[in-house]
């Protein structure tokens, strides 16, 4: 799988919960040749101190279906003026529009 496009999250004028700032997102491509499909998926990759803590977290999936067919490909993330998260996919030729909304 590809990291295509990654990135972080503001410290200040964000909507998400406190504990993503700063953090780290990356789209994760997918990889076509494997017989267990990976990637397709956007990742969080946390951050303490300014540093990468070695862990990620998955954050945006559902690309793959439960018999293995692929319907989305993320390649672009990007944080919009509004605190959301904007992710590319040239699979399905969407921009997913991802926000937080409180429980």
């Amino acid at each position: 799988m590809a990291s295509l496009g990654m990135t972080f999250y503001p410290t200040s004028k964000s909507s998400f919960p406190a504990q993503y700032a700063g953090d780290g997102f990356a789209a994760e491509h997918g990889s076509w040749n494997r017989a267990n499909r990976g990637g397709y998926e956007v990742i969080r990759i946390p951050m303490k101190n300014g540093k990468a803590t070695g862990e990620y977290e998955d954050f945006l999936t559902g690309f793959v279906t439960a018999d293995g067919q692929v319907w989305g490909r993320p390649v672009g993330v990007t944080v919009g003026h509004d605190g959301a998260l904007y992710v590319t996919d040239d699979g399905s030729r969407s921009v997913w529009r991802v926000t937080y909304t409180e429980k």
